[in-house]
């Protein structure tokens, strides 16, 4: 069956028995759909029937469907989480007249909520649907009317195609026992919406918990919907912080997929550089969405609403989804921490393609990191795995040596007080020449450095004639030096500071104001990681260090075979 990079998927099964259907049809659905996959619920919808074309028809907002929509998301995390699943709303309204009809299950009313088509941010190619056909004599009708459906509530690719999903099920409503229906209906009371809804968040690479919370936040919201986006002091204390998206990007995402599921709210994004923004002092808001983690967060909004003469708002609280594919270090939720943790030793941005001028064998990696970061670990590690490496610090040493031509340059730029007996330079006492001083510090490094970059490549070289197939450069200065132009990727490790200056007073003796000024001279983690095409991190036990060395180290290994065979290289 042919693959398509976005399809939507109208799911046709009444409230009761879609929990159960979710799983085997979202499976299916992947093995036909790639990238994107829309989601339309018209619980009772009949594509079988004479007497003409079915139309959309509003649905209710009631209990069964937020429930349906965290079971949903938490499905599509556990069977294809390769999938951007999202649950479209434009046809979920509360309704004042509460009539129910056999088209819609008994859930809505019946009127229009696509006077024209919906514009998506991906045009569906292929429409699919969960329809139990009662003939197989009836899939061209059913096809055709599907495709007719669909058209009519979103703009489509011309020439959509139509999948008719056939899950191995029995009938699911002999297997649901009564007292599981009761239990159903118990819950099918419409939900309490309100005018004016806010949440918080990180929304860092958008997840299931994350669409679930906004989903469930659009049902809720009839007028406006507020979210505030953690940026710049918020981000300080997350795990893998250079890992985060920026703010900009972050903020496009949602705005997209909000446009997606509901454009019919009013959206407004917003920073927030504490953990209440604008949901203490905005007068309108009437509900606050939390999941079980955030509702002490919640009540401290409420706590200073009230402190500032506003009412508290209604707190709507959601589940948390389990990751089912969590490990020892991450967390059992779906969070974005554990979405960062997995790029570790992934190919985070493709090596840029003006390498041309590098001969493919040695393969070069430059590993960088700020001091403590354990890079030289990573490098010794690499080097087990059969990489050559080049230290470019001892390489440094060899250019102050007696003879060499920085050593000469040196002098006659800093003076020849710095001799020391043995005639060779006094390194403490040139340090304290260019402490603090940036124009010396340059005039320095503007002498030591090219004649570092020439033993490098000097190694590399080496290393070809030898027949060795990759070469690390573990070069602290590899990026302010300008050194990129002479590796085919690079590599950065990062810790957090408060662990970099721990390391940093315990190997070398220093105070941590003397080990803080230090990490201040160098180049921030996160300006290193947005030139790293590959990220690495030591925090944690050296067993995890060792698994994401190890994982880097075989995904080059695919690289490199396949820039050989002239393919496209693997993430």
């Amino acid at each position: 069956m042919s693959m398509f990079s976005t399809g939507i998927l109208v799911l046709t099964s009444p409230l009761h028995t879609l929990p159960l259907r979710i799983a085997p049809v979202l499976s299916s659905a992947a093995q036909v759909v790639e990238r994107t996959l829309y989601v339309h619920l018209h619980p009772g919808l009949n594509l079988g029937a004479g007497g003409g074309q079915p139309r959309p028809v509003f649905i209710q907002p009631v209990v069964d469907l937020s429930s349906l929509i965290t079971g949903l998301y938490s499905n599509a995390a556990n069977v294809c989480g390769h999938l951007d699943v999202r649950v479209l709303l434009t046809n979920v309204r509360a309704q004042p007249n509460n009539a129910s009809s056999p088209e819609t299950g008994g859930t809505g009313v019946a009127c229009n909520p696509f006077p024209s088509p919906q514009p998506l941010s991906h045009s569906p190619e292929v429409v699919l649907t969960d329809y139990a056909l009662q003939d197989p004599g009836q899939s061209p009708l059913v096809a055709q009317c599907l495709q007719r459906y669909t058209c009519h509530c979103y703009v489509c690719t011309p020439g959509l195609a139509s999948v008719l999903l056939h899950p191995q099920l029995q009938k699911l409503e002999e297997e649901v026992e009564e007292g599981q229906k009761d239990d159903w209906d118990s819950r099918s009371e419409r939900m309490e919406t309100y005018s004016e809804v806010v949440v918080g968040g990180t929304f860092d690479r958008l997840h299931g918990a994350h669409k679930t919370l906004l989903n469930i936040s659009c049902l809720l919201a009839n007028k406006r919907f507020l979210i505030g986006v953690c940026d710049q002091e918020l981000l300080k204390k997350k795990v893998l912080k250079e890992l985060i998206e920026p703010y900009a990007l972050r903020v496009q995402r949602l705005q997209e997929f909000l446009q997606d599921v509901k454009p019919s709210l009013q959206y407004e994004i917003v920073p927030l550089s504490d953990p209440f923004g604008p949901s203490v002092i905005d007068a309108q808001l009437q509900c606050i969405v939390v999941s079980e983690e955030t509702r002490r967060g919640g009540e401290a909004v409420n706590k200073k609403r009230l402190e500032n003469g506003l009412p508290g708002l209604v707190l709507h609280e959601i589940q948390l989804l389990k990751d089912a594919h969590h490990t020892e270090m991450e967390e059992e939720k779906i969070s974005s921490s554990s979405l960062r943790s997995r790029l570790l030793g992934t190919l985070l941005t493709d090596p840029k393609q003006n390498k041309s001028h590098l001969p493919p064998v040695p393969y070069v990696i430059g590993l960088t990191g700020g001091s403590g970061s354990g890079k030289s670990s990573i490098a010794q590690q690499l080097e087990a795995l059969g990489a050559v490496r080049i230290d470019s610090d001892q390489l440094g040493h060899e250019t102050y040596r007696p003879g060499e031509v920085a050593y000469n340059r040196v002098l006659e730029e800093f003076g020849s007080d710095l001799i020391n007996e043995d005639k060779t330079i006094n390194r403490r006492a040139l340090g304290r020449k260019v402490f603090g001083n940036k124009e010396r510090l340059k005039a320095l490094t503007d002498i030591v450095w090219p004649e570092m970059a020439l033993l490098v490549k000097e190694r590399i070289r080496q290393a070809r004639e030898e027949g060795k197939q990759v070469c690390v450069v573990d070069a602290a200065v590899l990026l302010e030096a300008g050194w990129t132009d002479i590796v085919h990727e690079v590599w950065v490790a990062v810790i957090p500071e408060e662990e970099a200056v721990s390391r940093i007073t315990v190997r070398d003796g220093v105070s941590q104001e003397d080990a803080v000024r230090r990490l201040q001279s160098q180049w921030p983690n996160t300006q290193q990681v947005e030139q790293a095409n590959v990220v690495l991190c030591t925090l944690w036990e050296p067993e995890i260090t060792q698994k994401q060395v190890r994982k880097a180290w075989d995904l080059l290994q695919k690289r490199i075979q396949q820039s050989r065979e002239g393919a496209k290289p693997p993430s």
